[in-house]
């Protein structure tokens, strides 16, 4: 058995979130100056975490972020990362560098919400889906050959008892200020660290909750995890794999926090 950690990161602002405008996957835009100051205040909230593995969206945004991040981190400033194209922005088609009133525009004519709505050329919802569910399947393997064999049963054991201790001080904070960083770590032995996008983390949290049936913090209604995911927003959920003859697979999946941004507090008061 083998416990980990992912901590889903949005990244920085843009120029085009501030004129709201689809980026997708053709546009690819390098962080504004507010979103360079967003990446500065999530690397150092999430400073004192010692991630094992880093692996980013492969598009600049999320490359700059992730830099920034590392940089501040005092356990592994030098850590390489792996620049994952999985993790790539949902594609927008022809609706990508336009406005986002835009496609609504185009939903709405389709009768379709603006959510679930494919504009020409686009990816749809369950082709993300698929998406996240490859990279989940390449990092439970890759998890599993580099601190599977050498992580014995009763460690795994010790790391869910520690998951279920600091349930209810998670959840406390979830949707507030006061929520400390490494909320739901204690215990767990190999930490993840995932730099992507607005439109896929709020898919890829859809699948871990909806499709994987994810468990949920004490007191916390599913439709409350969904909210947009602001720029540098945090999301952290807890794996626990087990051995198949197929390879390692989910056995027990749980829910710390999603969209957590108490490190913006101080940038939302100075914009």
């Amino acid at each position: 058995m083998l416990t980990l950690s992912l901590t889903l990161v949005r990244h920085g602002e843009t120029q085009y979130n501030r004129e709201k405008l689809l980026q997708g996957q053709g546009v690819d835009s390098l962080l504004s100056e507010t979103g360079l100051q967003q990446a500065e205040a999530v690397g150092k909230y999430l400073r004192d975490i010692h991630f094992n593995n880093v692996y980013v969206s492969n598009l600049q945004r999320t490359i700059q972020t992730a830099e920034i991040i590392l940089q501040n981190n005092t356990h592994c400033p030098g850590t390489e990362m792996t620049l994952e194209p999985l993790l790539r922005e949902r594609g927008f088609g022809l609706a990508e560098g336009r406005p986002k009133e835009d496609l609504k525009t185009m939903a709405n004519a389709a009768g379709q919400s603006c959510r679930d709505y494919t504009p020409p050329g686009g990816e749809t919802v369950d082709q993300v889906k698929l998406r996240f569910k490859k990279f989940l399947k390449v990092l439970f393997k890759q998890m599993w050959d580099e601190y599977g064999s050498s992580r014995p049963g009763a460690s795994t054991e010790a790391s869910e008892v520690g998951m279920f201790e600091n349930d209810t001080a998670a959840a406390a904070s979830n949707f507030g200020l006061g929520g400390f960083a490494d909320d739901g770590l204690q215990g767990v032995p190999v930490h993840v660290l995932v730099v992507s996008h607005g439109a896929y983390i709020r898919l890829a949290i859809k699948h871990l909750i909806e499709d994987l049936k994810c468990s949920l913090p004490a007191g916390v209604k599913t439709s409350q995890l969904f909210s947009p995911c602001p720029n540098t927003g945090v999301s952290r959920f807890i794996f626990t794999l087990t051995w198949s003859e197929s390879g390692p697979v989910l056995s027990v999946a749980r829910c710390v926090f999603t969209n957590r941004k108490d490190h913006l507090e101080h940038l939302t008061t100075a914009e």
